[in-house]
Parts: C-alpha cells; structure tokens; sequence
C-alpha cells in the first residue's frame, strides 16, 4: 500500500526512503485526524446541538445536552484513522499495533455512545411518565454490565491475539467465582423484576422500612440499591433484594384513594361519665348537630321504660343517656358533616377498652386529601374542636399530675395546715 505514497512523492520529484514515507504517512495521517477533529466537533457537532435544544421534542433537547454526538464522533474518527492506515501504511508490526489500537478505540467509544443512548432513553421515559412501574434504572445498568464485560473480552483477545471464544469458554470455569463477585447485582436485577412483575414499587411511591431507617418518596431503584428521600431530606439506600427478603410499608394505595386515614384516640376520665339530667339533656338538645339524635332518643328510652314498666326513681333501674355515649354521638355526627372527611369511607367513634389512662375514645375517619401538611391541618382543627367541647357535655380529659398540679396540691394543704393552726 505504499507504492502509491512513494510513486506520488516521486511524482513531485521527491526520492524518499521506506522510514521516510512511514513518517510522511503518520504525518498524513495525524494533521487528517486534527483536521477532520475540528470539523465535526467544533463545526457538525455544535450545529446539531444548536438545533436540537430548539426542537420541540423531547428526546431531541434530551440528546442535546448529552455526550453521545461526542462518542459517535470519536468512533467514526477511529474508524477514519483506520481506513488510512490501511491505505497508506504497509503490512508490518506497525501498521497491526495501529490497527489494534484503532479497534480497541472503536470498542470503548461504541460502548460509552451505548451507555450515553440508555441514558437519554432513562431519561425520556423518566420526564414521559413511560414504563415507571418497571425498574428501568435496574435493567439499563444490567445492560451496561453485560456490555461492559463483552467490550472487555473482546479487548482482552485483541490484545493476546486469541479469538473470544477462547475467553469465553474459559469463563465457565469461574461461573462460581463470578457469581460471588456480582451476587449482589444477580440478586438486584432479580428483585427489580419480582418488584415490577408485581407492581410492588415504582417511582414516587411513599416507602417506610423501619429497619433500615427509611421514610419518604423512592427517587430511584437501581441494580443494587433503591434510593429514598426521607421526609427530613436524608437519603436512605436500600438493599434492592432486601425489597423482596423483608417486609416494607408502600403507601401507594393511600396517595392514590384520595383519603387519609386519622386514628386517634382522646381519653376521658372515668369519675367524670354519668347520666345526663332533664336540664342537661334540654340544653344539649339546642345543638344542631345533636338535636335529633337526643329526640329519636329520648323516644327509643321512653318507650323502652313504658313497656318494662321501670322504677325510674333508681338509677339502677331502666335505659337512660349517658354523657359519654351522647359525647361519642356527637363527635361522629361532626365528622359526618365535616366538609374535609371523606363521607364514601369509614366513620367510627368508638370506645376503646378503659386503661389506667381512662377511658380512651377513638376517632376513625378519612380527610379527602392526602397532602401531608393538609392532612395534618384538618386532624388539627378537628381535635382542637374535641377538646374544646369535651366539657360541654360534663366530662374530663385525663391528664397526668403535672409539677403545676403538685405545686398546687401543696399550696392548699400548707393553707389548710395554716388555718388550722390558726383556729387551734
């Protein structure tokens, strides 16, 4: 292939050795690849990225803005760089080392345009909304993995001149060793499928994994770990196999009800339940919310003590309405009209069985939204109602001795004590 250079130079009146065209050659080449250097990078790679930041699709700004234009171009100067070298060069060590390296070149910058590609298509499915259920991050690093392992075996055989499937064949016997060094991407890619198959996780989700101290949205799942933003702004990893080994909480079905659950419980004190007299009833029965109930009733009890003929002047004797019960009426007739529950899901007041702490009563309802700093607002507002309303109806809230209340506690028995002293 070297005549030509020669006969060309000889043309020009120029008697050059075999070293001397060699270098001529090299020279050709390199000002070649310097020059077609500029031209794509500095004149075609820029004006298509010019026009791809305003094109109004997505994948194209997407490609814009990363280095794949970059890579492609490394790749088709290598192979430039190897067309001329097998033009202007003889057969030797020479022309064969430029040849290898032209190849392993080509390899490395195919696989990082592969990698860039898978990143813009991560990226485009991620803004589209497309394909989320599935552990795309996962399965595109699988890709990358496996590509980066074929890259690296056809290198290795360039370089010891031995075909890959050599290599290849020899890899069977170290499945074992390679089993260990990447379990935990076997097992990643594995639990990513189970994960996706199932609709276990996606991104967005609310996970809570006590064990390993996460709370918060899950802004990615990759091969080996899936990443949560903590409602505090930490970044918890997980184990993406754990997903499947361990059990977590998704709130998922939660966010997408479009009601959010309160329970909680208040608790009354117990010395303050009683029967409710006529006037308390009469006043009770001025409330909206209550007014019907405390008519239907006091119909139902009366009614009730006609047919069985009671003594109604013992307490012990007959139905009658009780503070606590009307108390509990009332709450759930609230929560009914609240404007902010959920009136299509459960509404309950209930008692809960009575403890040292008194006697607790439970709230149960869902607010219609989900929105965490709402959601906390309309519980809020809610209990603040509760507690505001508690002695309305006779009753106590039971709250331990605090240092107020022992100060308290001894004031009045040193003035008892004092006045005592004094009488005496």
């Amino acid at each position: 292939m070297l005549e030509p250079l020669s006969y060309w130079l000889k043309a020009w009146e120029y008697d050059v050795t075999e070293n001397e065209a060699t270098w001529i050659a090299l020279g050709l080449i390199f000002i070649t690849t310097v020059i077609i250097h500029f031209i794509l990078h500095y004149g075609l790679v820029r004006f298509l990225r010019a026009h791809m930041q305003k094109s109004p699709y997505l994948f194209l700004q997407l490609l814009s803005h990363s280095r794949l234009l970059s890579h492609v171009v490394f790749f088709i100067q290598g192979i430039l760089v190897g067309i001329q070298a097998n033009l202007w060069l003889l057969q030797g060590r020479l022309l064969n080392g430029i040849l290898i390296a032209v190849q392993i070149w080509t390899y490395i910058y195919a696989l990082l345009a592969l990698f860039s590609t898978l990143n813009i298509l991560l990226d485009w499915c991620y803004k589209r909304q497309v394909a989320t259920q599935l552990p795309l991050n996962g399965i595109f690093q699988t890709i990358k993995l496996v590509a980066s392992i074929a890259v690296g075996i056809f290198i290795v055989s360039l370089l010891i001149g031995r075909s890959p499937v050599i290599l290849l064949s020899g890899l069977g016997a170290m499945t074992a060793v390679l089993m260990l060094v990447f379990k935990d991407p076997i097992l990643g890619l594995v639990a990513g499928i189970q994960l996706s198959a199932n609709q276990m996780l996606k991104l967005g989700d609310w996970l809570e994994m006590p064990k390993y101290n996460a709370d918060g949205a899950v802004i990615d799942v990759g091969l080996t770990t899936v990443k949560v933003r903590n409602w505090d702004n930490t970044i918890t990893t997980v184990p993406t196999y754990a997903l499947i080994s361990d059990s977590f909480k998704n709130w998922r079905a939660m966010s997408e009800s479009g009601g959010r659950r309160i329970k909680r419980s208040i608790n009354i004190d117990v010395t303050s339940i009683n029967f409710i007299s006529e006037a308390e009833m009469k006043k009770l029965a001025r409330s909206r919310l209550l007014a019907d109930y405390i008519l239907e009733k006091s119909r139902e009890l009366e009614r009730y003590n006609l047919e069985h003929d009671w003594d109604l002047s013992l307490a012990l004797n007959g139905r009658r309405l009780t503070n606590i019960g009307t108390f509990r009426a009332y709450l759930e007739t609230y929560l009914r009209n609240h404007a902010n529950i959920r009136k299509d899901m459960t509404i309950m007041v209930r008692q809960l069985a009575p403890t040292e702490d008194g006697v607790p009563i439970e709230i149960y309802c869902f607010t219609n939204t989900v929105a965490w700093v709402e959601y906390e607002s309309i519980q809020s507002d809610i209990f603040d109602h509760i507690f505001a309303v508690v002695p309305e109806f006779g009753l106590r809230l039971h709250q331990s001795p605090s240092g107020h209340d022992f100060a308290l506690i001894a004031r009045n028995l040193s003035e008892v004590a004092e006045k005592q002293s004094q009488s005496a």
